[in-house]
């Protein structure tokens, strides 16, 4: 008896090593697929701000709440399901599919620059593709519902980047390092999110707050600075729709065997990195995203008519009236 206990102890003993050596390699493989989704993970952090711009204080954490919660069913419930199938049976669909994606982004983007190029025309433009909330609660469903759509797509990408950097296994052991992905990607760019659109606060606390002088200073010059802040970080992220966009497009086109942009960006990128050789990485990035976001803007503007002659009418026979305001 007693060496049979012994001997099922050892079995379980080693069973435990396995398990735990198991759960590192997984914990390696998330950490590794989420720091190349990184570039993702920022941009989705900058483009989630400006959904939640203009609300009340006292509305900015729920709305970040909803959003969030939106965001962990995107991954959990649709991406990380449909990655793992795309992935096993349809692996040519991934791509066009990204693409689709990339082309909303474009849209959305260049939507908003047209808002500030022409704004008249722009709000008409709205008027007719999605009709404005006539009072608060529905604007703010909106809001969410528009973020949770652009959430979607980023989250497509971080999803597709992260699976690609999965060691070829078992599909159990890809689920659970995309469920690591998801669960630690959403807590860190809504946990950012939170404490962004709440800075303001935290600094009328310190203003008035603080037991220092150096505090209080600290907590008015945050309340100053945060308006600016918010409006710089509303452009970064409509910018970060365009270069996403248009970065998708590109890549999903030399994927299918047209690299003719991505090579030609490519090059234009290598030509003017030795400009400044201490910042070459620096200067060939950021020439790659702006030749991405030149490419989303005009992608965008053609998109703008597509959605307003063509996809709004076809949609609006699908959508249900708003109730009108009491």
């Amino acid at each position: 008896m007693s060496v049979g206990l012994l001997a099922l102890l050892d079995d379980v003993a080693a069973l435990a090593k396995v398990a735990a050596a198991s759960l590192d390699d997984i914990a390696g493989q998330a950490m590794k697929a989420g720091a190349k989704a990184a570039g993702a993970v920022i941009d989705d952090a900058a483009v989630t701000p400006r959904y939640i711009h203009g609300f009340s204080a006292e509305r900015e954490l729920p709305i970040v709440g909803k959003i969030a919660l939106g965001s962990i069913k995107n991954k959990l419930i649709f991406l990380l399901p449909a990655a793992l199938l795309l992935s096993a049976f349809l692996p040519w669909l991934i791509n066009p599919l990204l693409m689709l994606g990339g082309s909303y982004l474009c849209y959305e983007g260049a939507e908003k620059l047209f808002a500030m190029i022409a704004p008249h025309k722009a709000h008409s433009h709205e008027e007719k593709v999605e009709p404005s909330a006539n009072n608060a609660e529905l604007l703010e469903q909106e809001k969410v519902a528009g973020a949770i759509k652009t959430d979607f797509i980023l989250s497509a990408e971080i999803m597709t980047i992260a699976l690609s950097a999965i060691p070829v296994g078992s599909v159990v052991n890809q689920a659970l390092v995309l469920l690591i992905v998801a669960i630690g990607i959403t807590a860190v760019v809504y946990g950012g999110v939170a404490l962004i659109v709440k800075a303001d606060d935290f600094g009328l606390y310190l203003a008035q707050n603080a037991r220092t002088g150096f505090g209080r200073a600290s907590g008015r010059f945050i309340v100053k600075a945060m308006p600016g802040f918010m409006q710089t970080l509303s452009i970064v992220g409509t910018a970060a729709m365009l270069w996403v966009g248009g970065g998708i497009i590109v890549h999903g086109l030399a994927g299918m065997g047209f690299d003719l942009p991505e090579h030609f960006i490519l090059d234009i990128a290598h030509a003017v990195e030795g400009i400044i050789p201490a910042i070459s990485g620096a200067i060939h990035w950021f020439t790659e995203a702006a030749l991405y976001g030149i490419l989303g803007v005009v992608l965008g503007f053609v998109l703008i008519p597509v959605a307003e002659h063509i996809i709004a009418p076809v949609m609006g026979m699908f959508r249900k009236e708003k109730p009108a305001a009491h």
